[in-house]
């Protein structure tokens, strides 16, 4: 970014002095007012958005210091990251290689400063501000309380010295020295948290005063990644609130004296006037909260509806298998097909070509790509499930499960499938512990996938696609057959779009993540006939969808 605002960028760079009047945020930097005419007319700028000089310098110092471009490549960001919550120039590409959800960073720019996003940024800037006003006024309270439940104690003390002798002078003494210094450090405590919530204060207020200054003169960009840097500060200020009241640094602090009933009989045989103590209850101080959410709010990436989606055929496979079950992208546009029937496994190259295929290693239906270079092959009516190693091309080790398994998928080191009259179950990859995730009985071929929380299951049966949660509770069921018939494979793309191969009716249908509404993709005129699996993968946008026999298609998405 320009560092000097009040010279013209494009006379600078011929060597000109002249004083810019208006700010360039696409050009990323200032043009004195002929510039800015040229500017404004020009077919490779006119679209470009200005502010006046003025307007911009009234922006945060932080916002302006945002950089537009890479720091690493100097060039301009092209690209947002959500693995990594980061944008990227084309050079950084390279090492998001392995990375999902790339996404085009003019789509998550736009409009964002009338997203829900900002406004959800700024109203929790003012909840926090609220929350600390809140804190402060109650350690004032208890510190108000201290100071008259001081003042009861001691004139209790000094009422009860009325009745002793002058020797208990030193007994006396001796108390409210102590009294005053347990007070003094409570008082210390409450104070230095005080102090700490005034400083925090200030400077939220000042973050939440700077969001009219952004909305109205900040750059879509620099909107977006400041946004960024103050959810991570408000995910610290929030952590710094929780950490506060959940400690007993809230505690309501009480003080309290105890006086020697022996004073009264025996003056000479007590050595104490009393004592001092100290406790604390647990405050009702609750944290105000708009609404459950993430600790870091998170910006909301533009969404994929039904209606828009286009699928672009890239390419047909010839399988050569007599029936596929299941199949899946890999890494390096590698593709995978597993067949009930010939009891193989069969992966093909980016081309189509062959790449390997493993036979002989029991039944085999579905197909998942696991991480480390593994696949994982349901077996249908066995009870195990059987992981082949990509590399040396043979199988790495079998898991025993205690029921049928189809439709697989997985997610966070755990394979996910249909266990038949079991429902469905869930086992660990590292310690093969197996969990009921629904013990709905369902029909043998059936597939699942996930996303998010929220399981997606197909029954041929009844005709219906069903979501759930991972307690198995049903969130709504799609059934129209006159669109529908048998479904089988089953996937989703990264907005929750849920992709259905309808064996029977021969099609792909996309349904919308609250299974409300519903179109078709794909039918008989695109070469479909019997389809039976289907996969989308996530990081390349590509929707593999493979016929019983035969031929696979694979689809660009958008």
């Amino acid at each position: 970014m320009a560092t000097n605002w009040s010279i013209c960028g494009v006379c600078d760079n011929l060597q000109i002095t002249k004083h810019s009047v208006v700010w360039c945020f696409e050009c990323d930097e200032g043009l004195c007012g002929e510039c800015k005419n040229h500017h404004a007319v020009s077919k490779a700028s006119k679209s470009h958005e200005t502010v006046s000089i003025a307007e911009y310098k009234m922006l945060p110092t932080e916002v302006l210091q945002t950089s537009q471009t890479c720091k690493l490549h100097n060039e301009k960001y092209e690209l947002f990251c959500r693995k990594h919550d980061c944008p990227c120039c084309k050079k950084c590409l390279k090492s998001h290689n392995d990375c999902k959800g790339l996404t085009d960073i003019n789509e998550i720019i736009k409009n964002v400063k009338t997203s829900n996003a900002f406004n959800e940024i700024e109203q929790t800037l003012q909840e926090v501000v609220d929350n600390i006003k809140r804190l402060s006024t109650n350690r004032n309270e208890n510190l108000k309380y201290i100071e008259n439940k001081k003042r009861e104690i001691e004139a209790e003390i000094k009422q009860t010295r009325i009745n002793v002798n002058l020797h208990l002078d030193k007994l006396q003494d001796d108390l409210i020295k102590e009294l005053t210094r347990v007070e003094q450090g409570e008082k210390s405590k409450i104070e230095k948290l005080l102090s700490t919530l005034k400083t925090k204060e200030k400077e939220i207020t000042e973050v939440h005063e700077n969001i009219a200054s952004i909305k109205r003169h900040a750059s879509e960009l620099q909107t977006f990644l400041t946004m960024k840097d103050i959810e991570k500060d408000i995910a610290v200020e929030e952590k710094f609130i929780q950490s506060i009241t959940t400690s007993d640094s809230t505690h309501r602090v009480n003080i309290s004296c105890q006086i020697n009933t022996s004073l009264q009989q025996i003056a000479a045989s007590v050595q104490k006037f009393g004592e001092i103590n100290v406790s604390s209850d647990p405050c009702d101080f609750s944290i105000q909260k708009r609404k459950n959410r993430q600790a870091q709010i998170m910006v909301a990436l533009p969404t994929r509806n039904i209606e828009n989606i286009t699928v672009t055929l890239q390419k047909r496979i010839n399988t050569e298998m007599s029936e596929v079950n299941g199949c899946s992208l890999l890494l390096g546009d590698r593709m995978v097909f597993s067949s009930y029937s010939d009891d193989r496994i069969r992966v093909l190259k980016s081309d189509g070509s062959k790449d390997f295929e493993i036979k002989k290693i029991g039944q085999t239906f579905d197909t998942v790509f696991i991480g480390n270079d593994s696949i994982a092959v349901t077996s249908g009516y066995s009870n195990q499930i059987n992981i082949i190693d990509l590399k040396r091309h043979k199988l790495k080790k079998s898991i025993k499960v205690d029921s049928e398994n189809y439709g697989v998928v997985y997610k966070d080191g755990h394979l996910i499938y249909c266990a038949g009259k079991k429902g469905i179950q869930m086992i660990s990859v590292n310690d093969e512990t197996i969990t009921n995730v629904s013990n709905t009985k369902l029909p043998g071929l059936v597939y699942v996938t996930t996303f998010d929380d929220k399981l997606f299951y197909t029954n041929h049966k009844d005709h219906s696609v069903t979501c759930c949660d991972y307690h198995g509770n049903i969130l709504w069921t799609f059934c129209d057959k006159t669109v529908l018939l048998f479904p089988l494979g089953v996937s989703v793309d990264n907005d929750g779009n849920v992709f259905v191969v309808g064996y029977s009716t021969q099609n792909v249908v996309v349904i919308s993540p609250d299974g409300q509404r519903y179109r078709q993709l794909l039918s008989g005129k695109d070469g479909l006939r019997t389809p039976q699996a289907l996969h989308y993968d996530k990081s390349t946008n590509e929707l593999l969808v493979a016929n019983q026999s035969a031929e696979a298609f694979l689809y660009d998405v958008k």
